[in-house]
């Protein structure tokens, strides 16, 4: 299949997509500020794969969502994305809110995955941190959609990569983040706040990989931890030296991961 971003219209909303490769499908959810560009390093995997990163209602070139959406339609919208494409029993991988996301399509639809890779995510905000640390963090982050791009890519870059993040990652990740749109982050920052699916992960009976950058400092190895401990099917892998972008960050060994956990699986 020629590599390419494509477009598809589901429930009303045009979603983007950028697809290429032949063999099972794996989809790709980003995370705040991202598209489909953040998972540019995983698309080697279109020599197995087929290969499907999104770009989620109010990223990249997808259409922006209603306000009043709330992670549950986040999920109807990719279960049917998935459907849409003829996506079979796909592998979902989601970094951030798009781990966060995975989980809740699993939640939606449990026979339609085969497998979930979480990376550097959280049970939702409210299902990770107390209600005074999530109350912290929208007070720090909604009034950010309205600044200057500069000054939102200088207050969140560090956020996601370490210092020692090699400099094209640095200016890549820049551009992504100044593409950003202000309306449909803000309704992902609140959607992904509101979320508690701590009642899901004891649920999830596919085979999960978690996947963490060693120094997150927004989705802490704790978090990585208590769901690891909540998932009875899932193993952590921590990445050293990575942080909240540890695919961005440590691709090779990030790939190697995936490779790994789809073969000893079976998948």
């Amino acid at each position: 299949m020629n590599a390419g971003l494509r477009d598809i219209e589901v429930d009303g909303l045009r979603i983007a997509y950028w697809m290429e490769g032949e063999g099972p499908p794996v989809v790709f959810l980003h995370g705040f500020f991202g598209d489909h560009r953040v998972w540019r390093s995983q698309f080697e995997l279109a020599d197995r794969y087929r290969v499907v990163a999104w770009d989620a209602p109010g990223c990249g070139s997808s259409s922006v969502p209603p306000s009043s959406w709330s992670l549950a339609e986040y999920a109807e919208c990719l279960a049917g994305f998935i459907d849409a494409l003829g996506l079979e029993s796909p592998h979902v991988v989601g970094n951030s809110f798009g781990g966060s996301l995975a989980l809740k399509v699993y939640d939606h639809s449990p026979a339609k995955l085969r497998s979930l890779v979480l990376a550097d995510t959280y049970a939702g905000w409210s299902g990770s941190f107390p209600p005074e640390i999530v109350e912290q963090r929208l007070n720090w982050s909604l009034p950010d959609l309205d600044l200057p791009v500069d000054q939102v890519v200088t207050k969140w870059l560090p956020g996601f990569v370490t210092q020692a993040a090699a400099e094209p990652i640095v200016t890549e990740m820049a551009s992504i983040i100044s593409d950003f749109n202000r309306e449909g982050m803000r309704v992902m920052i609140q959607a992904l706040a509101e979320a508690d699916l701590r009642d899901v992960l004891p649920r999830v009976a596919v085979p999960v990989l978690l996947v963490w950058g060693g120094q997150d400092v927004r989705s802490p190895l704790e978090v990585a931890k208590a769901m690891r401990s909540q998932i009875s099917t899932s193993r952590l892998v921590v990445l050293r030296g990575a942080g909240h972008l540890s695919h961005v960050e440590a691709p090779a060994r990030f790939n190697e991961e995936l490779r790994r956990f789809f073969a000893r699986a079976g998948l």
